[in-house]
């Protein structure tokens, strides 16, 4: 329920990547992604359920990372209302944004449900900024 995956594309990366976890292209390499791990990084979208583990890292597989459309994303807190525009925490998961005054985040998109700390919910992807 609430997955819509309108584009999904394959990279590869270095490292382990948690499931449902916000990532970035790898400046070294584009053609690779890390965990995003700041409110300031350039997300480009949310591993799948799958994640990339240690195996699929030294058989230099492939993670899937959904770029547009309603993404599954895990919480780093808690969100109390459906609607709320979501940036990301240092291990890549969505928190509600507030940037301070003059400062900008990166924008994940906005939840379509609430969420505890650690739960997995729909996100919106729609990528933007906001400043605070």
């Amino acid at each position: 329920m609430f997955q819509n995956h309108l584009l999904t594309k394959s990279y590869y990366s270095s490292v382990v990547i948690a499931p449902y976890t916000a990532v970035k292209l790898d400046p070294a390499n584009n053609e690779y992604v890390l965990p995003a791990t700041s409110a300031t990084d350039l997300v480009i979208g949310v591993t799948n359920e799958l994640g990339f583990t240690a195996t699929d890292v030294s058989r230099g597989s492939n993670v899937d990372v959904v770029l547009v459309g309603i993404a599954q994303v895990a919480a780093g807190s808690a969100i109390a209302t459906p609607g709320t525009r979501v940036t990301i925490n240092a291990s890549g998961q969505v928190i509600a944004a507030a940037p301070a005054a003059g400062a900008n985040v990166q924008l994940l998109g906005v939840t379509l449900l609430p969420a505890s700390s650690g739960d997995v919910i729909p996100v919106l992807l729609h990528l933007s900024v906001m400043q605070g």
